[in-house]
């Protein structure tokens, strides 16, 4: 009886084809994932948008002072040898002959298939003959050729090599196992147990806890949860923070702290430095005790934080120290958004009156600290200064002018070409050019709001306490496209018109200085006369019409007669069309109301496909939301003191700014390339009524570029439960029919009973 035998790879094949498999399942993953991209796309890049960038502090530290990273040249080097290990193990495959082959004994003899007996013998003669071991042959090949001539002449033999392929019946199942004979030989058993228990007891084990201690150190956003406890613990305490306390505990991150980051440094000639800028700035309070804020890793992180902001000259030895905590004020300032966000969710959940909520000015002031710490202005500074070649110096010509009085972004947007330039006329045209270059990458962002409430048999009706949502379609342009725009519709009514008047002089202002303005009172000579209606005109017979046409030349009796008759059988045909005209008009209203239900059902059946087709892509929009994975890099922030490049995000959420309360969550835009489509969703108000909400569009990045627009809300009463629905009936259908088949049953054996009895 066949039965199962394991044995070692002694020759080492089958490991070959594991060791193959095992190298290619780690190679051609590592390939796609691991590869450095080509430098060359990124030199490229970075020339495209040089006359752009080029003055970003950024820029520069990457292409003027590029850092030797030989972490790219290291993972080429490991992902070739890899993939060398992986063809030749594959070569070593493809030579390796097989072991197992199918017993064919016309093959061992040299005998074509359907050999005759004759010729079996004979050549086994002449093979035995050869490799008799009495005659100095090979025993094992001898071995073979009997073998194989007993399964061509014996009957047995020759039964069981066609019904088990093998001349002595069944045999043992062999399974290779794919390790190599040395590993459990006895002479081996100590160096493999050291390299198992070193690789399983002791660097598995440090890998994974070093792994998982530095995990659970940080949250999803890699920022130390310590951090996240100093500043929910600081928010709760001040409701209301100015900039200078919320620089403060900006700087109180534990990110700054040498002690929980080891890329944080402190040196000793900071004792000297540091005193030396507190004395320049002069506006550092010291004398509160509230660690870790004044500790002095905290100390020095406010003190390079007011240095950026003020654009102060720092020593070269805190330069870097700078960077580095300039790199992470980003990634701070969002979990600060994310702590009082959380805050204030807690404080309206819970009923305590002691639990008190952010305020919406400590929200905003993160926001506009973010936009202070990437641009490098204080709060109240211009935001020209973040264009280049404007200094404070230059700065009054701008916003100081008798004519202009330029004090946004927007404002010198919507200039003229040639105002604009009388007005920057202290520049140079090679750094006007630039300035003009910059200004058009400016973004401008265009908001369109609908709300509504989905899930519902009427989403434009609010009623108190529904689940409102506001879908917010995001357009990004830049300067320069609505520039162009309004300088083609400014040319277009420049024109002259016809009767040779100028329309330059009508002409319409910028779409920034486009105010609303309250409708001008005409004057006296000028104003539109009412128009008078015009009397119905009675239709007149054409008989009638064509008597009053006639000349007055006919005189005499039998003309007066004539016309009587006339006149009379005139009056009987105008009654007659009366008659048919009201018949008419009867049946016109009657038309007219049909026609007017089948517009009311046509326009209520496309409202009702409007919604179903809204409530589809809602639907459809969270799918592609899970589903889809789009990437953070959206525009580079034209930023001339931060250190790093920056990506153009966004801030967009919903404030009622009467009660100065938050109204909808935050929501981080961080995907905003071209159009973006985000919902905010937020409890309906508790009473009815009007109600007027702002939403807000803040950017991260940059100053005076902020969005804001009003929503407006109808909220009704909520419609009462009604009693009775079809979908709370508890009959069944099925329940109904077997009812009546019952009835029906009962009445059929009564009539039966009811013959029996007359029989």
């Amino acid at each position: 009886m066949a039965g199962q035998q394991f044995q070692y790879d002694d020759s080492g094949n089958t490991f070959f084809y594991f060791l193959t498999s095992f190298v290619g399942l780690i190679v051609i993953p590592a390939t796609y994932y691991l590869w450095p991209r080509d430098q060359n796309a990124e030199q490229i890049r970075l020339k495209n948008i040089r006359k752009v960038y080029g003055r970003c502090m950024w820029y520069r530290l990457r292409l003027l002072k590029p850092q030797p990273n030989i972490i790219p040249t290291v993972k080429k080097i490991v992902l070739l040898a890899g993939w060398a290990l992986f063809l030749f193990l594959a070569y070593k495959v493809s030579k390796t002959d097989r072991e197992y082959q199918e017993y064919n004994p016309y093959e061992v003899l040299n005998l074509d298939p359907g050999a005759t007996v004759a010729e079996i013998k004979k050549q086994y003669r002449l093979l035995s003959l050869k490799y008799h071991p009495d005659k100095g042959g090979d025993e094992v090949m001898f071995m073979r050729i009997a073998k194989a001539y007993a399964a061509l002449t014996d009957e047995e033999s020759r039964k069981n090599w066609e019904e088990f392929g093998n001349p002595d019946g069944p045999q043992a199942t062999s399974f290779g196992i794919a390790l190599p004979a040395w590993i459990v030989d006895q002479k081996n058993s100590i160096l493999v147990l050291l390299v198992y228990g070193l690789a399983f007891m002791v660097i598995l084990p440090v890998v994974v806890g070093s792994w998982w201690y530095r995990s659970i150190r940080y949250s999803g956003d890699q920022i130390l949860i310590r951090t996240t406890q100093i500043y929910t613990y600081f928010v709760y305490k001040t409701r209301n923070m100015d900039m200078k306390r919320l620089i403060m505990v900006l700087a109180g991150a534990s990110e700054f702290d040498p002690q929980y980051n080891k890329d944080a440094t402190s040196r000793p000639t900071d004792n000297i430095l540091i005193p030396q800028l507190i004395r320049e700035i002069g506006s550092i309070n010291l004398k509160k005790n509230e660690p870790p804020l004044t500790c002095p890793y905290s100390l020095k992180a406010r003190v390079l934080l007011l240095s950026h902001l003020a654009r102060m000259k720092i020593p070269e030895t805190l330069e870097e120290d700078q960077q580095f905590m300039l790199k992470k004020c980003p990634a701070l300032l969002q979990e600060m958004v994310n702590v009082i966000c959380q805050l204030i969710i807690m404080a309206r959940s819970r009923e305590e009156r002691e639990f008190r909520a952010p305020t919406l000015a400590s929200l905003e002031n993160c926001m506009k600290l973010s936009q202070m710490a990437v641009q490098g202005l204080q709060q109240f500074k211009s935001p020209l200064l973040q264009l280049p070649h404007i200094e404070e110096d230059n700065l009054r010509r701008v916003s100081n002018h008798k004519k202009y009085k330029i004090k946004t972004i927007q404002d010198l947007v919507s200039l003229k070409e040639s105002d604009r330039h009388s007005l920057l006329h202290f520049l140079e045209d090679d750094k006007y050019e630039e300035v003009m270059a910059v200004l058009g990458s400016f973004p401008y962002v265009t908001m369109d709001i609908k709300s509504q409430v989905l899930d519902d048999e009427d989403s434009n009706n609010i009623t108190v306490g529904s689940l409102v949502t506001v879908l917010v379609k995001l357009t990004r342009q830049t300067m320069a496209e609505v520039f162009e725009k309004e300088q083609s519709i400014c040319a277009a009514e420049e024109q002259p018109t016809e009767d040779g008047s100028d329309a330059s002089k009508n002409k319409a202002k910028g779409g920034w200085q486009q105010k609303s303005k309250g409708p001008k009172k005409m004057p006296k000579s000028k104003k539109k006369k009412p128009l008078k209606k015009k009397p119905t005109a009675l239709p007149f017979p054409p008989a009638k019409q064509q008597k009053q046409k006639q000349a007055n030349g006919v005189v005499g009796s039998e003309a007066a007669a004539k016309e009587e008759e006339d006149d009379i059988s005139d009056k009987g045909s105008d009654s007659e069309e009366e008659e048919t005209n009201r018949e008419s008009q009867s049946e016109k209203e009657d038309g007219s109301d049909r026609e007017s239900d089948r517009e009311q059902d046509e326009k209520q059946n496309k409202d009702d496909e409007a919604e179903w087709q809204e409530l589809q892509q809602s639907i459809q929009r969270k799918e592609r939301a899970l589903l889809e994975t789009k990437s953070k890099i959206t525009h580079p922030v034209y930023s001339l003191y931060f250190p790093e490049e920056k990506q153009e995000w966004w801030w967009l959420y919903i404030a009622d700014r009467k009660e100065q309360t938050l109204i909808s969550m935050p929501y981080h835009v961080c995907t905003l390339k071209d159009t973006e489509e985000v919902e905010l969703k937020f409890p309906a108000p508790g009473k009815p009524g009007n109600y007027q909400y702002t939403v807000f569009l803040r950017s991260d990045s940059y100053m005076g570029l902020d969005q804001i627009k009003p929503l407006k809300l109808e909220v009704h009463e909520a419609k009462p439960v009604p009693e009775n629905h079809p979908q709370w009936d508890t009959a069944i259908e099925g329940d109904e029919d077997q009812e009546d088949s019952e009835g029906f049953e009962d009445s059929f054996e009564e009539e039966e009973e009811e013959e029996e009895g007359d029989n």
